[in-house]
């Protein structure tokens, strides 16, 4: 998950199933490259195949993000923190590219101590709303959607640790 790439191919097939050569038209490279990919994150269980089609005597899968696989959250500190660099790149590509100023949208970035019950409750709304969204999403370049950007990294700190996050 941690790849670049693999985070944009995540993103889009979150919206609709995708052939890799779809992906690859999509996001400006190439059916192999795609396809290397794609299977990659199938085999980590990140993907389904949504449905197959004869294409030219062949099959092509046509893939989707699994929202709900266990496979979509890292599995411990050093791939999620592999993936929170990869997400924070992709964060500032996105950021950079945008054009319109003034559109709706919210950020927030804060290290804080609250009730485990107000944690609790927090994490389970964003954890739904992100999955709504996912839900949701429609295929790119879809007539009157908006395209946005979800980013969420929400975890509990080591209450023994420094609040510089330095050791």
């Amino acid at each position: 998950m941690a790849h670049p790439l693999r985070l944009r191919m995540l993103s889009l097939l979150t919206g609709t199933a995708m052939s890799a050569a779809e992906v690859a038209r999509e996001l400006g490279t190439t059916h192999a490259n795609a396809s290397y990919h794609l299977r990659q994150m199938y085999a980590a269980q990140l993907l389904v195949v949504a449905e197959e089609e004869s294409v030219r005597g062949g099959k092509a899968k046509r893939y989707r993000f699994d929202v709900d696989s266990p496979a979509a959250t890292a599995p411990d500190a050093r791939s999620a923190a592999l993936v929170y660099q990869a997400i924070a790149d992709e964060l500032v590509r996105r950021a950079t590219a945008r054009r319109e100023k003034g559109v709706r949208g919210a950020s927030s970035d804060a290290e804080l101590w609250v009730r485990e019950e107000d944690w609790t409750a927090a994490v389970g709304s964003v954890a739904e709303a992100v999955k709504h969204l996912h839900r949701v999403a429609l295929p790119p370049r879809t007539e009157g959607a908006l395209h946005v950007s979800v980013t969420t990294a929400l975890f509990e700190m080591d209450p023994a640790g420094p609040l510089s996050g330095t050791p």
